[in-house]
């Protein structure tokens, strides 16, 4: 499952100036992001092993290479004294033989910090990653999430198709 743990559905609408959090920079991922908590964020979300500054630098590149086909977005305030990663997402574009060589854009691992929920964080990466996927010639970007949180998705513009299903190893 991708996208379990953004912020609760009670959380304004992508437009709604009054409960977002405009000093919150939303920008791409970067290998500093490591000494700010980006691990430790990722595992609100799901399992996630501590991973060392060294392995964190090699998945980085390796993920760094797919250039704009996996785009890994963060949230940070760069006034904060504390400088740490309060929310992130990202998007996989997929090339298919379907629509004429079409695009497809997947979103996946979407979690806002538990102490920053309620500041239309989530809402934001999620809007800037659906821009990117346009941008980048997708035709449709999907995501999964469990049903609690169909109303969130919804005001990033989601509508619910069809049926998720998993092997996992």
């Amino acid at each position: 499952m991708a996208s379990t743990s953004p912020e609760p559905s009670t959380t304004a609408a992508a437009g709604d100036v009054a409960e977002t959090d405009c000093s919150v920079q939303i920008r791409r991922l970067e290998v500093t992001d490591h000494e700010k908590g980006f691990v430790d964020l990722l595992s609100q979300l799901s399992a996630c092993p501590d991973l060392t500054a060294s392995e964190f630098a090699a998945c980085f590149a390796d993920l760094a290479a797919l250039g704009d086909d996996h785009v890994i977005l963060v949230a940070e305030d760069p006034a904060a004294p504390e400088r740490r990663i309060l929310a992130t997402g990202c998007l996989f574009v997929e090339r298919k033989f379907l629509r004429g060589g079409g695009k497809v854009g997947h979103v996946e691992d979407v979690v806002v910090d538990a102490a920053a929920r309620g500041r239309g964080l989530g809402i934001r990466v999620v809007c800037r990653l659906v821009e990117i996927a346009k941008e980048a010639g997708c035709y449709k970007v999907i995501l999964d999430c469990t049903p609690e949180l169909r109303a969130y998705y919804a005001k990033c513009g989601f509508v619910e198709k069809g049926v998720q299903m998993a092997i996992y190893f």
